[in-house]
């Protein structure tokens, strides 16, 4: 889902007691309870915050697509477990997110 400030600000409120704007939030869908044999594989929700994520770009030097892609990458891993609480798991985390964000051609030449 792709929202604005005021909602995303207030997901961020009711659900992680965080009373801000943020560029990106992942809703898990809850547990192995929801798995069907031979039925899609439902993770959850990824709520992206647009405006933010066009600050972002702009602030970065890229395009919005990229910064969108990698919004949306950096909410998946959240729903396949990942975090970047612990230096470690970060470290991991944005290990990921460059394979991925190269395989999916939007890298950024350096």
């Amino acid at each position: 889902m792709v929202t604005g400030n005021q909602q995303i600000q207030e997901l961020n409120a009711a659900y992680r007691n965080i009373d801000m704007v943020t560029d990106v939030l992942s809703f898990p869908q809850g547990d192995d309870d929801f798995v069907v044999p031979g039925e899609p594989l439902i993770l959850g929700d990824i709520v992206i915050c647009w405006p933010r994520a066009s600050e972002q770009a702009e602030q970065f030097g890229h395009s919005i697509e990229r910064e969108a892609g990698f919004l949306f990458i950096h909410g998946l891993l959240h729903l396949l477990g990942y975090d970047h609480i612990e230096t470690k798991q970060e470290e991991q985390m944005r290990s990921l997110q460059r394979q991925i964000i190269e395989c999916a051609g939007l890298a950024i030449a350096e």
